[in-house]
């Protein structure tokens, strides 16, 4: 997508940090701005900016876990704008740090539910839409350099991410025959208010097994502090956008780390010396199935 003059875009988390600087970005490159967040307050002051400097935008508060209100979200917005989004930015999400060991069934689905089921929401609500509109699109989901391994400190939400990662390599496969392309980014830390992300967690989910307290908070505060600015981070997003690329990580430092830990993957697969005709025997079965047995799936189901 080269163009986004037109576009319609709907930003989960919109109304601060990094979906703002989405927000922004785009809509000063033309695009309408459909900006959902849970907060009302919030979603009303990041408005008043967008449409301060002249940019389309309507607000709606949505729990991106709540599938019936996000069905009623996409409804609004044809009814606002007479079409579907071309563009779906899976922006929002919550972090919470403590030991592995110390995770709740609660942590797990307080987490894995807005970080990794929020996104599964907009891509289930939203897909189908954009298909069916028959126009071109771009889907944009934030996942974190957090995704590209594990964290004894961040296990659910590094969990959550690396799923977000996964998904979006499949739906780029699958959506490129409709003329829709798929980016993830991977960003590290983001100058923005998601270190007070746990003042967000529903009362009534349960216990959890972490340290939550202003302590905790600002020891996360003094690492976003010195993040990327969001709308930095945004305009690199819009560059990924417009080359087609699936992953966007414009964070030069994490290059080494992330080439380390990958090499490590790769160095814990036996060399083809060590089963030659089996791995023969496995790849031709594999070529087959892909040229000939995965067709059945491909068809419409009932």
């Amino acid at each position: 997508m080269q163009d986004f003059n037109g576009q319609l875009a709907f930003i989960t988390g919109g109304a601060s940090g990094a979906g703002l600087g989405q927000a922004l970005v785009f809509g000063r490159a033309g695009a309408k701005i459909v900006i959902a967040d849970l907060r009302a307050d919030a979603i009303e002051t990041a408005l008043a900016q967008l449409r301060g400097e002249g940019i389309t935008a309507h607000g709606i508060v949505l729990d991106i876990t709540d599938r019936a209100a996000y069905a009623r979200a996409a409804d609004e917005v044809e009814q606002v704008f007479g079409a579907a989004p071309t563009m779906l930015f899976n922006t929002a999400g919550v972090n919470s740090f403590g030991p592995v060991e110390k995770t709740t069934y609660a942590d797990f689905d307080w987490l894995i539910g807005v970080n990794l089921g929020g996104v599964i929401n907009g891509m289930v609500t939203f897909v189908p839409r954009m298909i069916a509109s028959g126009r071109p699109g771009h889907i944009v989901t934030t996942s974190s350099l957090g995704g590209l391994s594990g964290s004894a400190l961040a296990a659910p939400y590094s969990a959550a991410k690396a799923a977000v990662i996964n998904l979006m390599e499949g739906y780029a496969q699958g959506l490129a025959k409709h003329n829709i392309g798929v980016s993830v980014i991977c960003p590290a830390n983001i100058k923005s208010n998601i270190a007070e992300a746990s003042k967000l967690r529903p009362a009534g989910l349960g216990p959890s097994g972490y340290r939550e307290d202003e302590a905790t908070i600002q020891s996360l505060h003094s690492i976003h502090r010195h993040g990327m600015d969001p709308v930095e981070l945004a305009e690199w997003t819009k560059k990924g956008v417009e080359k087609g690329d699936l992953y966007i990580i414009p964070y030069p430092e994490a290059k080494e780390q992330i080439r380390a830990h990958f090499d490590r993957i790769v160095d814990a697969v036996l060399p083809m010396e060590a089963d030659p005709e089996g791995a023969k025997a496995r790849t031709a079965a594999l070529m087959d199935w892909a040229q000939n047995g995965a067709k059945v799936f491909a068809k419409t189901a009932g």
